[in-house]
């Protein structure tokens, strides 16, 4: 327990550090969290100090960080469903559609060229070329949503067209590839008991009927008869043990809990109080205490040190090419075919290039699964960061104002819209 404690304080201790010193460098927090667990990796503390760190590191003492980071996953993924706003869905629908079509489309189509060149080189011994093509695809097509809408919210534009578009292609990524996940997570063979393929999709498909078809009903009947009931302590406790149970369902058929956790989310009613209820009393310990240990985690994975060819490196960079190239290519051509200027165009194809937290849930669950190798793995790590980062300073650079700053007057555009995301 005292090392428990040791390594939850310096974990913490550098996620909050590194969050402000990337905030004040014009980043989301998200990114210095990732690079503190980078830093607390073999990669620089292992590095420098190898003894020390193995000491306050032991790898067979990271067990509880992996259950306490699966649990804050899956509180954050039932927040990050429930804040997906469906009015969105009925504004620029014409762009968005087709934009978030692109922007998954042409990164698998890129993923799947690369597919069988990185499998070879670096997959582990026996992955299948479709479950690899799948994990690949997703980790190359998927857009960060929180820290999407962060960024929007840090900027005060997510009321803007160009805010309300980005939000619902997000959305609708976020949601199209959990899906696809869903389904590759059914073809990798599952640690609990052993279930036939074609019993683990069917009970899948039970799960979406009675998810959409019998709680979401349910959920809007109790709107409309206890709306206005304040949310008790107690009925909170019922409405976790509701995301707990449907995260159990889905990790009980061979599907990763998390996505039992964000379909919860996303049948949840949405009532505004019971909403700023949740977010006020879930979010801060979630991405305060539970979060970093998932980035700690996840910089313990990344193995930078494992960088030391030319051949890896240029891999890398290949990956990084396509996963730029496919989605903000993607989102460019769409948003120009349905008529937007070059300038909205190309901050689309920016906004939705943000990858960040939800792009490391699913490298860590193909990690998991033996699907990534850690050298693979870290490459995919090192691609999420850069195209995180590279997203504010080429909203800068576009143009696109920032009224936090003053920059102009957002009264033509109303006030912006409240986003629930987390403060990463």
């Amino acid at each position: 327990m005292t090392l428990l404690l040791l390594q939850m304080t310096i974990v913490l201790l550098t996620a909050l550090v590194c969050g402000w010193l990337a905030r004040k460098l014009g980043q989301a927090r998200v990114i210095g969290e990732i690079v503190g667990g980078i830093f607390l990796g073999p990669s620089v503390f292992g590095h420098v100090a190898p003894k020390a760190w193995s000491n306050l590191f032991p790898q067979d003492s990271l067990a509880p960080f992996d259950v306490l980071s699966t649990v804050g996953l899956i509180l954050f993924l039932f927040l990050i469903g429930y804040e997906l706003d469906f009015a969105h869905l009925r504004q620029e629908r014409k762009t968005a559609i087709l934009a978030s079509g692109m922007s998954i489309v042409l990164p698998f189509l890129l993923a799947a060229a690369l597919a069988p060149s990185l499998r070879v080189r670096f997959a582990p011994d026996g992955v299948g070329n479709l479950v690899f093509l799948l994990f690949l695809g997703v980790s190359m097509s998927i857009t960060a949503f929180p820290v999407l809408a962060r960024i929007l919210e840090e900027r005060q534009i997510q009321s803007t067209p160009l805010g309300t578009t980005a939000l619902m292609c997000a959305a609708i990524d976020d949601v199209s590839a959990w899906l696809l996940l869903a389904v590759a997570l059914t073809l990798v063979p599952h640690s609990g008991p052993s279930m036939p393929l074609i019993y683990r999709l069917a009970w899948l498909c039970i799960y979406l009927v009675l998810m959409l078809g019998v709680v979401r009903p349910l959920g809007r009947w109790l709107v409309k008869r206890r709306s206005s009931v304040t949310l008790s302590y107690e009925v909170l406790g019922m409405i976790v043990g509701l995301v707990l149970c449907s995260a159990a369902s889905t990790e009980a058929i061979g599907v990763h809990p998390l996505f039992g956790a964000f379909l919860a989310g996303i049948c949840f009613p949405r009532v505004e109080h019971w909403q700023n209820a949740i977010r006020a009393r879930l979010e801060t310990i979630v991405s305060v205490l539970l979060m970093p240990f998932f980035f700690a985690l996840t910089g313990m994975r990344t193995r930078l040190d494992l960088f030391s060819g030319a051949n890896i490196w240029f891999w890398t960079a290949v990956v990084l090419v396509a996963a730029v190239a496919g989605k903000m290519g993607g989102a460019v051509i769409a948003a120009r075919w349905t008529g937007q200027p070059w300038q909205q165009a190309w901050a689309l194809g920016a906004l939705l290039n943000t990858r960040g937290l939800v792009e490391l849930v699913v490298l860590n669950i193909a990690y998991n699964a033996h699907v990534f190798s850690p050298t693979l793995f870290t490459m995919m790590v090192v691609m999420a960061l850069i195209t995180t980062m590279m997203t504010t300073p080429m909203l800068n650079l576009l143009g696109i104002p920032n009224y936090a700053e003053g920059e102009l007057d957002r009264s033509a555009s109303g006030p912006p819209a409240k986003i629930g995301a987390l403060d990463l």
